[in-house]
């Protein structure tokens, strides 16, 4: 299943997967790990993300296991940053490294976690607790924002984030924006060989991730 949960239907939809998620079922205790998986994908429609060339991406994971924060770089781990790389280059951004002033920063967080809770990315920097350092992009002291929605979560099994920040518009606006969100949840996300697949289909919801 694919959802690309939009600002107006954003709050039912993610409110209903967490129902769905809570609902005993052994027609979906059934299913195969692939058929668990969801994808949703938001974007701050204000932007043109065809004014952004350049890209950097973390060379690390951070994962969120029931709120510790730890980074790491496990082969799974590699293999999502690779897939991300690939899909970007696609779309014709220029991967440059992070001390060349990318357009674009790229954070992946790995979520591990029973809590049912709201995410509101409007304070995102809050929410994630600071596990992201703004420092590590150059920007010591900014927090980050995002312009867009939010509702309930709930994550039994493990999702994969995907942030996607504004860099290039960062020091004007005295804080880092998250333009795009790529969420995968479900079961057996976190393996390597299918790493590439998931990682398209956030990109097969996000056409207009292009610099043309």
């Amino acid at each position: 299943m694919k959802y690309n949960i939009t600002p107006a239907t954003g709050f039912i939809a993610i409110a209903f997967l967490g129902l769905v998620s809570c609902t005993k079922n052994s027609a979906v205790n059934n299913l195969s790990n692939p058929d668990t998986r969801i994808y949703i994908t938001q974007r701050d429609s204000t932007v043109n993300f065809s004014s952004y060339k350049t890209f950097s991406i973390d060379d690390s994971v951070t994962v969120l296991d029931n709120g510790q924060s730890s980074r790491s770089l496990t082969p799974t781990g590699q293999a999502f940053i690779d897939a991300i790389t690939k899909y970007m280059q696609q779309g014709g951004y220029t991967l440059v490294t992070k001390a060349a002033n990318p357009d674009l920063g790229i954070n992946v967080t790995y979520i591990n976690t029973t809590t049912t809770g709201i995410i509101d990315y409007s304070s995102y920097y809050d929410y994630y607790g600071g596990y992201y350092d703004p420092t590590y992009w150059g920007y010591g002291g900014y927090g980050y924002y995002s312009p867009y929605m939010y509702g309930t979560y709930q994550i039994n099994s493990g999702a994969l984030s995907i942030d996607m920040l504004d860099l290039k518009n960062a020091a004007a606006n005295g804080k880092i924006k998250i333009v795009w969100n790529g969420l995968i949840r479900g079961e057996g996300i976190a393996d390597a060989t299918t790493a590439d697949s998931q990682v398209q289909a956030l990109f097969s919801q996000s056409p207009y991730l292009k610099t043309n």
